[in-house]
């Protein structure tokens, strides 16, 4: 019955048992590759091309890796990535987005990516951002909204519901699913209700 979880566990790949049993030393590897690839993404003097390339591969690898994600958030990464989502580029964006996603999948960075300032990104891409990036930006508020201090600072911020209920009204597919998927995950605490309504979101429901 919890359709915010059930849409979280779509949106990642399933892992083999293959995979999760693979040798120590392919997971000694991705380690020491994940630290050169956070270094080119920190890096100011990095191209937007090997930044996009490392981010690419930061998604890849913190996907179904813990140790790496915590890696990542540790390394001071999360500030070169929502640097990234401000990028005017849309694959920037889309990666980066893609790699925040991933690493809000550890419960101690929930909170801790609020706090860095990802709504703000998330609710301008909501707002101009493509489909695809749309799409992922919703259900990264899902995934913050399974902290339960992270669905009033979310619900408080201004534009992150409307923009939500607008994304609703005139998104394809994906990002109606998404949008609505953050929403059910939002409406669990109990001002964020009234919110919801306010921005005229029963019609369109």
């Amino acid at each position: 019955p919890n359709h915010a979880l059930r849409s979280l566990i779509l949106n990642f790949a399933h892992v083999s048992l293959k995979e999760s049993s693979r040798p120590r030393t392919q997971q000694e590897h991705s380690h020491s590759q994940s630290q050169a690839l956070i270094s080119t993404l920190v890096s100011q003097s990095s191209s937007n091309a090997s930044k996009l390339e490392s981010l690419t591969r930061l998604v890849r690898l913190t996907k179904r890796d813990s140790s790496i994600r915590r890696k990542v958030t540790e390394s001071g990464a999360v500030r070169a990535a929502l640097d990234c989502v401000d990028s005017c580029n849309q694959v920037l964006q889309e990666k980066s987005l893609s790699l925040l996603l991933n690493l809000s999948l550890e419960d101690d960075n929930k909170v801790g990516l609020v706090a860095d300032g990802v709504i703000r990104r998330i609710v301008a891409v909501l707002r101009v951002g493509s489909p695809d990036c749309k799409a992922i930006a919703a259900t990264l508020l899902t995934s913050l909204a399974v902290v339960e201090v992270n669905k009033a600072t979310i619900g408080s911020y201004p534009d992150a519901i409307s923009a939500l209920v607008s994304l609703l009204r005139v998104g394809n597919d994906r990002e109606r699913k998404e949008s609505a998927t953050a929403l059910y995950a939002l409406c669990s605490f109990p001002d964020n209700r009234k919110r919801v309504v306010d921005c005229g979101s029963v019609p369109i429901l």
